[in-house]
């Protein structure tokens, strides 16, 4: 009797804790800067934008070739910009502008390939032109969602990487579109994954440069990709 009671209240707390959990995670999901506010937008590649023309490869790492062909097709009826690399090469795609403080919104996901692993991408801010001095959000199927790069800190290019600073992975498996914004102003970058702040570092040591979108491995779509000066 004793036993049974005890296990039916262990059910009880357990299940409470899992519903405080939950509502403790929901109350921290927050809007993205373009729900909140759709006013002094920039669609970079919308209908009225350059389309790929305002945009310019660039191989991985710097200094290496690129293929002829290039794997960058922007679908203009969808505005769905897509990127398989062949045969692995990794490459991205930078806006030919640079920004100080801003605001980007992009919406991405994967395509499920079979026996696809691994998949691997990124988007870019505050990048030298080569993207020797690179601040990407990393994509992957089902993980990402932090910041990770090499910046400049005590006259020195350094790497860094804040994964263990995200308390859960937000990221959607290949299939499902994902929403990323970045936000830069001064030193402070902040990444915002899928309705929570993955990310808030104080560390970028650059105040302006470029921003991009990275293809490494797998399939990867980008949408409603949109920029905010501030």
């Amino acid at each position: 009797m004793f036993d049974s009671r005890a296990r039916k209240r262990l059910a009880i707390v357990a299940c409470l804790a899992t519903l405080v959990m939950s509502g403790a995670q929901n109350a921290k999901n927050v809007p993205s800067a373009l729900e909140s506010d759709g006013g002094g937008w920039s669609d970079l590649l919308g209908a009225t934008s350059a389309g790929l023309d305002a945009w310019t490869r660039e191989p991985i790492p710097a200094g290496g070739e690129l293929p002829e062909d290039s794997p960058w097709k922007l679908d203009s009826a969808s505005g769905v910009l897509s990127c398989a690399p062949a045969g692995g090469g990794r490459e991205w795609l930078r806006l030919d502008q640079v920004l100080l403080d801003f605001i980007l919104h992009v919406e991405w996901r994967f395509q499920p390939e079979p026996g696809a692993t691994n998949d691997r991408a990124g988007i870019f801010v505050r990048n030298s032109n080569d993207a020797r001095m690179w601040h990407k959000a990393e994509c992957g199927d089902a993980k990402g969602g932090y910041l990770v790069g090499e910046t400049f800190a005590a006259s020195a290019i350094k790497p860094f990487n804040l994964e263990k600073e995200v308390a859960a992975n937000r990221v959607k498996p290949a299939g499902e579109w994902n929403t990323y914004e970045l936000t830069c102003k001064g030193r402070l970058v902040t990444l915002w994954v899928n309705g929570v702040v993955a990310n808030q570092w104080k560390g970028c040591g650059v105040p302006r440069g470029y921003l991009g979108l990275e293809a490494e491995r797998g399939r990867i779509e980008f949408r409603n990709i949109k920029l905010k000066a501030l």
